[in-house]
């Protein structure tokens, strides 16, 4: 009985959710680009977003420190799980691989109208956005304060895998590899033909 509670109790700590969803728009210096952005973020999720400010200065670029150059919200809990099944179905429920990492995946949305529930705000005009979904274990944050500075154990790390096998089980995600593997695969296709039709003949 021991061990089967032991077992249970390890199965619990390493049951992966969604810790947060964070939306963001890039406008560079255009000011009035960054109002119209705060305000799609704000109907996309409705939740009030923050500006993103510069650190560093880059002249050729018209950057200043404390410059507003975009803007971010930052969506927890149920309503993150909500709002990504609704911008997963934007992008037709598909990742590449290579927008996966380890604990957190990435992409973007050209048009916000292409959003289940959006149309289109003349005043708006067209926009798009960038999505970063990171996940999270119970304990994950406790973990990382004892931690510190230091690197989170191997055995508490969100693996890529694991990270895709969250995205298949619980939204249904198709992932779609990446291009070397495809020819990988493709190649590996041919030679098996090609042996077999050597053994025919």
């Amino acid at each position: 009985m021991e061990k089967i509670n032991k077992n249970n109790k390890e199965n619990i700590m390493k049951k992966i959710k969604i810790e947060k969803i964070t939306l963001n728009c890039g406008t560079g210096t255009d000011q009035a680009k960054l109002e119209k952005a705060m305000k799609l973020l704000k109907i996309i999720t409705n939740h009030t977003p923050v500006k993103a400010f510069t650190k560093k200065r880059i002249p050729a670029f018209g950057i200043r420190p404390g410059l507003s150059i975009g803007c971010k919200v930052t969506i927890r809990k149920k309503d993150a799980t909500d709002l990504l099944k609704r911008l997963l179905e934007s992008i037709g429920n598909k990742l590449k691989e290579k927008q996966i990492s380890n604990g957190y995946f990435a992409f973007g949305i050209k048009e916000y109208i292409e959003i289940p529930g959006m149309t289109f705000q003349r005043d708006l005009g067209i926009l798009g956005l960038d999505v970063c979904v990171t996940l999270t274990r119970p304990g994950f944050s406790i973990i990382q304060k004892k931690s510190r500075k230091s690197k989170l154990p191997k055995r508490s790390r969100i693996t890529k895998e694991e990270t895709i096998q969250f995205m298949k089980e619980n939204f249904n995600t198709t992932i779609e590899e990446n291009d070397h593997k495809w020819l990988e695969k493709t190649i590996k296709t041919i030679e098996e033909k090609t042996r077999y039709t050597e053994k025919v003949l």
